[in-house]
């Protein structure tokens, strides 16, 4: 039976670059759904934007990139019930539904970045403002994809023939548009014969590593190792890895990163070992506004999730646990940045604002 994630492609970069999670059908938006993942590939339809809220909420979608170009789509879906002359007056009526795919989670800078977008779209909008809404979501995820591609190019210029790689969370399609970010890397340095091993944390309390990520590069043919997230130092110290390549959801003015919980120990035991650390993410995931990590909202999720595996309990009634989503990991243990834009090697304030200021 087909697998009705995967599209098929006959290039050969594209031979690794076949499932795409966000589907919009011209009424509904299809997501698939990744809490099921790896054994159900199953997409869930929602018809309004509070479906794509609690979606984004409850990690049926997840990764910085996707939970973008789902809130654009949200933003269209909530139009439906919409009746406005021009786009400013639509702007208001759609308010409400915005605020709350915005609060769905507040960590991930594209979130509110393609809501952004999609509010001036409609700000300069008249009576066309619907079609002007439904093209700029869809140029959202067009760009991402793009931009996706192009980020695989630059990173692995950064990586020489033979190199081992570790990657955290997920960061591939299921986290975009399609391809993905430190994954993209990943997919090209696969490609063009510069990777030749590759591991994977499985990432807990929600396993993206084991349950995504794995299964993601399965799916295109690219053999994976996983890892518990404890063994990291003890393979960096066996000379396995090269490079740390992680995604991001939020990249400070001065180079500090926001990424999966765990990110920060990756890159201190890299440095360590000497071994580098690559961040990989689109320019959307920049945040000039926000001048450090300790200027950071870091999501704290629900402390039971780290209190069982998969709905069974492993911990005695009554033990307390502590369950932060994020951590930052300072622009001082990173060795580069890449984005669509450009790499920015050994980033620090001034870097950040040569490529991103403008």
């Amino acid at each position: 039976m087909s697998n009705p994630a995967i599209e098929t492609n006959e290039n050969t970069l594209d031979r690794y670059d076949r499932i795409r999670p966000i589907r919009w059908t011209g009424e509904a938006l299809e997501l698939l759904d990744q809490r099921l993942l790896p054994f159900t590939v199953q997409y869930l339809c929602c018809d309004d934007s509070d479906a794509v809220a609690e979606a984004i909420r409850s990690l049926a979608v997840r990764g910085a990139p996707a939970i973008g170009i789902a809130a654009a789509w949200g933003t269209v879906l909530a139009s439906n019930g919409v009746d406005a002359i021009d786009g400013p007056s639509a702007a208001v009526a759609l308010q409400p539904a915005m605020q709350r795919l915005d609060e769905a989670r507040p960590t991930a800078v594209n979130l509110r970045w393609a809501l952004n977008r999609m509010r001036r779209v409609l700000e300069a909008s008249g009576a066309d403002w619907r079609a002007r809404l439904l093209a700029e979501a869809a140029a959202i995820a067009s760009e991402d994809l793009a931009a996706n591609r192009r980020m695989g190019e630059l990173g692995a210029q950064l990586i020489a023939p033979g190199s081992g790689v570790l990657t955290h969370c997920n960061t591939g399609s299921l986290a975009t548009a399609g391809y993905g970010t430190a994954l993209g890397v990943i997919r090209a340095g696969v490609a063009l014969q510069r990777i030749d091993k590759v591991f994977a944390g499985e990432t807990r309390p929600w396993m993206q590593g084991s349950r995504l990520t794995v299964w993601e590069l399965q799916q295109d043919g690219i053999d994976a190792t996983l890892i518990a997230d404890a063994a990291a130092s003890h393979l960096m110290k066996q000379g396995d890895v090269d490079w740390v390549i992680v995604g991001a959801d939020r990249i400070c003015a001065n180079g500090d990163v926001a990424n999966k919980i765990g990110t920060y120990q990756l890159a201190i035991t890299a440095r360590f070992h000497g071994k580098q650390v690559m961040v990989v993410a689109p320019s959307s995931t920049v945040d000039m506004d926000t001048p450090s990590g300790e200027r950071i909202d870091i999501e704290e999720r629900d402390p039971g999730e780290l209190l069982g595996v998969s709905g069974s309990r492993t911990v005695a009634e009554g033990v307390q646990a502590w369950n932060p989503v994020f951590d930052v990991t300072p622009a001082a243990l990173i060795d580069a940045i890449v984005t669509e834009k450009g790499v920015v090697l050994q980033p620090d304030a001034a870097k950040m604002r040569v490529m991103f200021d403008a």
